[in-house]
């Protein structure tokens, strides 16, 4: 189940590249991350290596949100959520997304067995809930 991104939002994410993760830890507890990430369509990308915390969460629980918040008064935010999973396979696209927006410029595509040589996976979150979206401007 996905949910429309209305244009406001998907605006003031693709100008911020960097959000909160937040995950169930085994316990139950919260756990939060800042992440770099990029949205596609409906999805959430984060690149990550599978021993981190948060991709254990994510394999166990199935479940994860994004909360992103603006930089400066009054500090627009908005949060989505939904279900998640870790990809290990076919995340050359997914992972230069993400790469090219924490360098700024386009990263060119690597094959699975190199990002596996790596250590990366794909956290992925596909979008069933956005809220909390608070002073959100289009540009």
């Amino acid at each position: 189940m996905t949910c429309h991104i209305e244009p406001v939002v998907r605006d003031f994410l693709t100008r911020r590249p960097v959000g909160v993760l937040a995950t169930t830890r085994p316990g139950g507890g919260v756990r939060q991350s800042v992440v770099y990430f990029a949205l596609d369509g409906n999805r959430l990308l984060i690149s990550t290596e599978p021993a981190r915390g948060k991709a254990g969460d994510v394999q166990r629980a199935g479940r994860a949100s994004l909360c992103v918040v603006g930089t400066a008064a009054p500090y627009p935010s908005v949060t989505l959520e939904g279900a998640a999973r870790i990809r290990s396979t076919g995340i050359g696209a997914d992972t230069a997304l993400v790469w090219s927006r924490i360098g700024g410029r386009p990263v060119e595509l690597m094959s699975d067995a190199d990002l596996a040589t790596m250590n990366r996976v794909v956290l992925e979150i596909t979008v069933e809930r956005v809220y909390g979206a608070s002073y959100l401007e289009q540009t």
